[in-house]
Order: C-alpha cells, then structure tokens, then sequence
C-alpha cells in the first residue's frame, strides 16, 4: 500500500501564511515535500522572503504573493499565477484570520457597549475571508475532481467564550460554512475533494499575547483561568497542530469531510 501520508509534490496554498502558526505550518508542508505558495498581507513580503530562504536552504520550494483575502480581484491575480507556475492546487488552507479588542466586552461594559463596527470588521475578515479564497482557488480542485481545504476555525466556535463576542460568532460560522461546502463540493464535483476544518485551542501569538500575558511575561488572570480549564494543563505550540493538519491533507485522511478535528488540551471536555 502507498504511503497514505504522502503529500511530496502537493501544491499547498496557505492564506495568513506569515504569522506565528502559518510560519509554522508552510515550513513543515515545505519539509514533506510538497510546494507551498504564501499567501499575506503585502506587508509581510519581507518576512515571506526569510521564510522562502529556510525551506529553500532545506531543499524545498515555496513562492510569496502578497494578497487581500476579501478582494477577489487580487485573488484572482493571485489564482492566475499560481495556476501559471504549478498548474494546479492540491490543498487550500484558510488561515487568515484575526481578532479585535473592540470587538469584544470589556470587564466593566456590557453587550450593549458592544462596538458593532468591529463586530463586522471581525466576521468579515475570518468568515468572508474564507469564504471568497475558496470561492476562487476551489476552481482549480472542481477541475482536477481532487483536493482537500481545510478551514482554520477555533475553540470558541463549539463554546462561548466569555468577552468574545465577535471572534466566536464568526468562528462558528466558519464551521458551519465547512459542513455545508463539504457536501457542495462532493456531490457536484465528486468525492475526491474534501472540506475539514481544525479548531485550534489557545496558543500565545502575537494577537494575543497582550490578553494573556502581564508586561513582565507572567500570565494574565484570564490565562490561569484557561489553564485551570485545560486538562493538559498548559497553552499548545503550534507544532502541536501539524499532525493533525498533515492527515487532513493526506489521504490518510479520504473518507473524512465536513469535520471539525479540535486540537485543544481537552479544553472542550472539561466540566465541572
């Protein structure tokens, strides 16, 4: 039997691809073998460069297009290219995502202090900015009747999070969008493309390191309360999301669509 883990010579298509997790996430596809092309905010070109220079110097092969995740056009710019250069798209991560502290509930406010503004800044970039990268990379897998997209969703969609009011909303509906394009896809196109999604737990990352960290680098009152709350007891690193992003994308993984694989500590089974 072939290895069913194999992806060496997959075109791997990353959205967000130059934060903490992505940085992560490219450069282990890129040691699997398989081509990966970074997708991020221009501002982040230089970044991507470094990145592209590692897994180049590790033998890989990567490519950095500068994007915006809710402008089609660019992402059809984008789409041209990477069809012009590899000539198809085997795995599609939407990992573009963000949070905003206007978005959610301070201590001393209330719902109706809610700044509904960001609310939809908030859902707009992490559900629609999965939402239209689909819409247009997703033609490459209808053609090739192949291909597996994963959703990057979170925690705080299968649980409220106290505070988090527009992250969470727009979380869920990112897994929600992931059942319903699992089945369109399917049965449209045919069953060799596949829609999952991974709902990571907390990790430290630069959006919110603030929240659960104090300035001398102790944690904050609401990271003990997640810990206590977390059987493993500790935040994940973010290599601990690469095994289960690799099945995923693997036909390890070929029956399995529309699922939302949690990867948090056991976070979401603690009770008291």
């Amino acid at each position: 039997m072939d290895n069913l883990f194999d992806i060496s010579g997959k075109v791997v298509v990353m959205t967000g691809a130059c934060g903490i997790l992505g940085t992560t996430i490219v450069k282990y596809f890129a040691s699997q073998g398989a081509k990966v092309v970074l997708l991020d905010l221009g501002r982040t070109s230089e970044l991507a460069a470094s990145i592209i220079s590692e897994i180049e110097s590790d033998g890989g092969e990567a490519v950095f297009f500068p994007t915006d995740v809710l402008d089609k056009a660019v992402l059809e710019d984008n789409y041209n290219r990477i069809m012009e250069r590899f000539g198809r798209i085997d795995i599609l991560l939407n990992a573009a995502g963000g949070n905003m502290a206007s978005a959610t509930v301070p201590p001393d406010k209330t719902i109706f202090d809610l700044d509904i503004a960001a609310v939809k800044k908030v859902t707009e970039l992490n559900l629609f900015g999965t939402i239209i990268p689909t819409m247009v990379f997703a033609r490459a897998m209808a053609a090739q009747k192949s291909g597996s997209i994963i959703n990057f969703a979170s925690e705080s969609a299968l649980r409220p999070l106290t505070r988090v009011a527009g992250y969470g909303v727009a979380k869920a509906a990112v897994a929600n969008w992931t059942k319903y394009l699992c089945a369109e896809l399917a049965m449209k196109f045919g069953e060799g493309i596949r829609v999952n999604a991974i709902a990571p737990g907390f990790l430290l990352t630069n959006q919110n390191r603030t929240l659960l960290t104090n300035p001398d680098g102790s944690l904050t009152d609401r990271s003990h309360t997640i810990l206590a709350h977390t059987p493993i007891g500790r935040f994940l690193e973010p290599e601990e999301l690469l095994g289960t992003l690799h099945w995923l994308a693997s036909d390890a993984s070929k029956a399995v669509t529309g699922t939302v694989a949690v990867v948090d500590g056991g976070f979401d089974s603690f009770s008291i």
